[in-house]
């Protein structure tokens, strides 16, 4: 039969973990011993000084502009943060907090949007003759 020609079995020992498979196939591949793949906060804030340390790095020409400064944790830290222009978007989440077994919700913004001390609220078209403001 042909398909003996192509077709192959593979042994329980020629089988090999990912780390092999990397060490051969995959340039420039490293491990981070002291970060978590499953702590999502931590692997974020990783990426965030990634893209840090590029940015600082000036080979950006694009963004003449001072970057912040980065900060190894967030204001907010590793807390799930939920924005949303509904209304009764909090009782949605106490009631989806209750389902897993958790409770505590903390506001941290106003109710509405708003604007920023520094943001010019002026309309930058003015009014003229034959057109209403």
């Amino acid at each position: 039969m042909r398909a003996k020609e192509f077709l192959t079995e593979q042994q329980l020992s020629d089988v090999h973990d990912a780390l092999d498979v990397a060490a051969l196939s995959l340039p420039n591949t490293y491990m981070m011993p002291e970060i978590n793949n499953s702590n999502f906060y931590d692997i974020y804030r990783f990426g965030l000084a990634v893209a840090a340390v590029r940015g600082e790095s000036g080979n950006d020409n694009v963004h003449a502009h001072k970057t912040p400064e980065f900060r190894a944790k967030s204001k907010w830290g590793p807390n799930l943060i939920i924005s949303s222009f509904d209304p009764d978007v909090k009782q949605v989440i106490q009631q989806a907090l209750k389902k897993v077994n958790k409770k505590g919700i903390k506001t941290v913004s106003s109710q509405g949007s708003d604007e920023m001390l520094d943001t010019n609220k002026g309309s930058p078209v003015k009014g003229f003759k034959g057109y209403p403001k």
